[in-house]
């Protein structure tokens, strides 16, 4: 059975199309208009190993911020969609992921209930080309509100923006990889306590 979600949205602001194939092999094909929002896109389909498609047109006359935002919305709903029952998943998932300097530890559950817990260090660059460095939380609030799952990512430590940013991308790939496959000791069993997730 394919696990395959498509979400298109369209406002006054933006028009976004994602799609994504949670047991793809991390093909990727990312225009968002922002490089580095791009960048961090691609890591996450190439690192998940998830086939991701995205298309965004936003309005960049204004900033950033609504195209990166609709972005991340749509990819939640798409991802929530794509796991479907959620029947014989891990469910849970958790990755370190250092990057030069900096580290990222990425944990999280698949269990339908959105949580967010987000620290970072203090003081970065504000920006990264066109990429305002204070959005990398709004992405994950945006992605978590969507996905209905519960993220905790922490990086402890890092002075290079970039490298700060592309970690917890990375191991937030590799935590939802984790999370998101089909364990074949759990087949046909939905990983809850309470019988829904």
């Amino acid at each position: 059975m394919s696990r395959v979600g498509r979400v298109e949205r369209t406002t006054k602001e933006t028009s976004v199309v994602v799609e994504i194939d949670l047991d793809g092999t991390g093909r990727t094909d990312i225009s968002t208009g922002v490089g580095f929002y791009d960048h961090m896109l691609d890591q996450l389909g190439r690192h998940g190993l998830f086939d991701l498609t995205v298309k965004t047109e936003g309005d960049l006359h204004i900033d950033s911020h609504h195209t990166i935002e609709d972005t991340a919305l749509a990819l939640g709903a798409a991802f929530r969609q794509a796991l479907g029952d959620k029947v014989g998943i891990h469910r849970f998932g958790t990755c370190a992921v250092p990057l030069d300097e900096a580290l990222a530890q990425v944990t999280v559950d698949l269990s339908g209930r959105p949580y967010l817990v987000h620290t970072e260090p203090e003081n970065m660059a504000p920006m990264i080309g066109q990429y305002d460095t204070t959005m990398t939380r709004h992405i994950l609030e945006s992605f978590v509100a969507q996905a209905q799952i519960a993220l905790h990512v922490h990086v402890p430590y890092g002075r290079n923006a970039h490298h700060i940013v592309e970690c917890q991308f990375k191991a937030l790939a590799r935590a939802l990889r984790y999370a998101s496959e089909r364990d074949p000791r759990a087949a046909g069993i939905l990983p809850s306590t309470k019988g829904a997730l």
